[in-house]
């Protein structure tokens, strides 16, 4: 479990397509502690396959120059109470590198999008494909961290023939801090993850109350994220409480004395 957190309270409110903007996170700033803003296309490739989503329905932002519109965004988070992020698709390196810079200077958090299942996404070479590509997921998050930006990644579970706590380990040796784990219906990866790294750990997908946040904690995470509801105040509210309970200081119980992950994922009491 990681010992640095690089935001507090524990709870991020994670990027949604064409919604998660600075007006919304610090609309979330009476709850979260951070706040992922995006995603956002960054090269043409991508902007190309979020066009092709946004012909068929989908909400996505597609401002003329990407790099201005991430600048302009953590800007106009201002003095708000919360650390922002961004959420970035690419398929290349480059403009990683040079988001990675506006971030740096905002101290905002950048999260290379290794999630996104879209196909059009996919065949582009975004998103979830970069799980099965390894060496090039850890090029951006090393392009990135010789900013000096605080990286990480978001990732799936259940993707077939990908090893995530592999992946955790190789983008930590790529110089990331955090990874993002959206565990579909998989909770127990969350502990495989935390246990084969000292990543930051924040996990993802149904997060919405105290039986959730605690389950998660029980399983490792060092944060959890609140996906779709994020808008709403209640769940906010309802999911900070339950944070501030049991991630809310460095005295958790650890697997000898309270909640433990037994080897086959199930919660245990000691």
């Amino acid at each position: 479990m990681a010992t640095d957190s690089p935001f507090e309270p524990r709870l991020a409110l994670a990027s949604l397509s064409g919604e998660s903007d600075a007006t919304w996170a610090r609309q979330g700033s009476d709850a979260a502690g951070a706040a992922f803003l995006g995603g956002i296309a960054l090269d043409e490739p991508a902007r190309e396959a979020a066009r092709v989503l946004v012909a068929r329905g989908r909400s996505e932002f597609l401002p003329p120059d990407p790099i201005s519109f991430v600048d302009e965004q953590l800007a106009a988070i201002g003095s708000a109470p919360i650390r922002p992020g961004i959420n970035v698709r690419s398929t290349t390196v480059e403009p990683i590198e040079t988001v990675a810079r506006v971030c740096r200077r905002h101290d905002a958090l950048l999260e290379v999008n290794a999630h996104c299942r879209q196909d059009e996404l996919r065949e582009v070479g975004c998103g979830e494909t970069l799980l099965g590509d390894t060496d090039r997921l850890c090029e951006y998050v090393s392009a990135a961290a010789s900013s000096g930006a605080t990286v990480g990644a978001k990732v799936r579970a259940e993707v077939p023939g990908v090893d995530l706590p592999a992946t955790a380990r190789a983008i930590e040796e790529a110089g990331a801090s955090f990874v993002h784990v959206d565990a579909m219906d998989s909770e127990p990866v969350v502990a495989a993850v935390a246990d084969a790294t000292d990543l930051f750990v924040i996990a993802n997908n149904g997060v919405r109350d105290e039986r959730t946040v605690s389950e998660y904690v029980a399983y490792g995470a060092d944060a959890v994220s609140i996906g779709r509801p994020s808008d709403d105040r209640r769940v906010r509210e309802r999911v900070a409480a339950a944070v501030s309970r049991h991630l809310g200081s460095d005295d958790r119980p650890g697997p000898t004395d309270g909640d433990r992950i037994a080897s086959s994922g199930s919660v245990e009491k000691g």
